[in-house]
């Protein structure tokens, strides 16, 4: 099933909403799961960028990391974790998290490895970006939380993660929402060449693989990112300041590294760690997920992505696809909050 929201008639609400969000804000840390019932209760509408920043980071040892994380929400209501992707921070959901969290949710927004306040705990542990140690992080994170399973929801690496989680890990998540759908990647698929206009559209890849590319990421970073945020969501008008918010998450000392291996690794030119080999080959089979699952997409997404067709019999549960129109990319919670956090709301009702 395929819905079709247009998220500029569904800010009607204009001003107000920008009172509700800001009283929503101000909530931060403090909104309580009785405020406002999450059953029948649709999202309200808000203009994106309303929120710049959350209340406070929090910081806690997970696995081999210690991990930066934004949380807002009361402590004993339902977990929702999201995830961002490349080159994104945590402020892709600095709108979604107050949302859900006057929605009556505990909303967990870590840094991945490699961003902002995130840390290896050795500086002998491989900066590993492959998808699977992603994925193990943020189980681990969610051991560390006391966390048994939640409604996990992303976008870019964050939906890969989410997809892993909800395919290896299905007892921990409860349901998922995941931009571009179905993103889990097989090296051995990626060793196949695309069609010449798909291939253009992996360009960093390729730059990536080259140590031309690494140090020009790492002399480039801001300018490479802001790039990519251009060429992927084309009509987002988004501002200096808005940038430079994810931006600060770039300087983590492992972030080139992270960035590298993740793209080197995907296309068979780094290896991997061999404790992650039994999940890797796990996934290369395109494990089916089970688990309830909104997948969503921009009309207006200028990154690569697959057709909604092409992922649909990949979910073998509850499962609907909604195109969220109005000139909205790639980094989608950012763009359309109010469309992101309602189907993490819907889902959950699933």
């Amino acid at each position: 099933m395929t819905k079709e929201i247009n998220q500029p008639r569904r800010r009607f609400m204009g001003v107000a909403a920008l009172t509700v969000a800001a009283a929503q804000f101000s909530m931060f840390g403090a909104a309580r799961a009785q405020s406002t019932s999450r059953e029948g209760s649709d999202i309200p509408a808000i203009t994106p960028g309303t929120n710049t920043s959350f209340a406070s980071l929090r910081q806690i040892s997970a696995g081999v990391l210690n991990i930066g994380y934004a949380e807002v929400g009361a402590g004993d209501a339902p977990v929702v974790i999201l995830l961002h992707g490349w080159p994104y921070d945590i402020h892709t959901y600095v709108d979604v998290a107050p949302l859900l969290a006057a929605a009556g949710y505990r909303v967990i927004v870590p840094y991945l490895r490699g961003y902002g306040t995130t840390r290896f705990l050795s500086a002998d542990t491989p900066r590993n970006g492959q998808q699977s140690a992603i994925a193990a992080d943020v189980i681990a994170l969610m051991d560390a939380l006391n966390i048994e399973n939640a409604v996990i929801a992303g976008c870019d690496w964050g939906a890969r993660t989410a997809n892993i989680i909800a395919a290896l890990w299905p007892e921990r998540c409860k349901a998922m929402v995941s931009v571009s759908g179905y993103l889990i990647g097989s090296r051995e698929v990626n060793k196949m060449p695309l069609p010449p206009k798909a291939e253009l559209a992996w360009w960093y890849q390729f730059y990536f693989a080259t140590e031309r590319g690494r140090a020009g990421y790492e002399q480039y970073r801001n300018e490479f990112a802001r790039l990519i945020w251009q060429l992927a969501s084309p009509k987002w008008n988004f501002d200096d300041a808005t940038f430079n918010r994810s931006a600060a998450a770039f300087e983590n000392p492992d972030h080139v590294d992270i960035t590298i291996h993740n793209y080197r690794w995907r296309i068979g030119l780094a290896d991997g760690e061999r404790k992650y080999d039994d999940l890797e080959e796990r996934l290369a089979g395109f494990s089916v997920i089970s688990v309830p699952t909104i997948t969503l997409e921009g009309d207006a997404n200028g990154a690569p992505h697959p057709e909604p067709k092409a992922y649909a019999k990949k979910f073998s549960g509850k499962y609907e696809h909604r195109l969220i129109t109005g000139g909205i990319g790639h980094n989608l919670p950012q763009e359309a909050p109010q469309a992101f956090a309602q189907a993490v709301l819907d889902v959950d009702r699933f």
